[in-house]
């Protein structure tokens, strides 16, 4: 699989110590440096565009458009609806 190099600007930001301390750990935890693991955080934040799927199923529901019901009357009529 062939990766694309991303340019990325320089920046600064100042953290409180306790919070830079957790940082370094969850990147740690999570196999990341801290400069990934905090754009990904950002990019969680501030990314809100929806993918196709949702899109549509967005517009079905504000049509009025639904899938049916489903039956939560017990765990087994549940997992039948699902196919299991």
């Amino acid at each position: 699989m062939a990766t694309i190099a991303v340019r990325r600007k320089r920046t600064a930001f100042r953290f409180h110590p306790e919070l830079l301390e957790r940082l370094k750990q969850e990147a740690k935890a999570s196999e990341q440096s801290l400069n990934g693991y905090v754009e990904d955080i950002l990019w969680d934040a501030v990314y809100d565009e929806p993918n196709e799927v949702t899109k549509a199923a967005i517009e079905e529901s504000k049509a009025g458009i639904y899938a049916g019901t489903i039956d939560l009357s017990s765990r087994e009529a549940f997992l039948k609806l699902m196919g299991l």
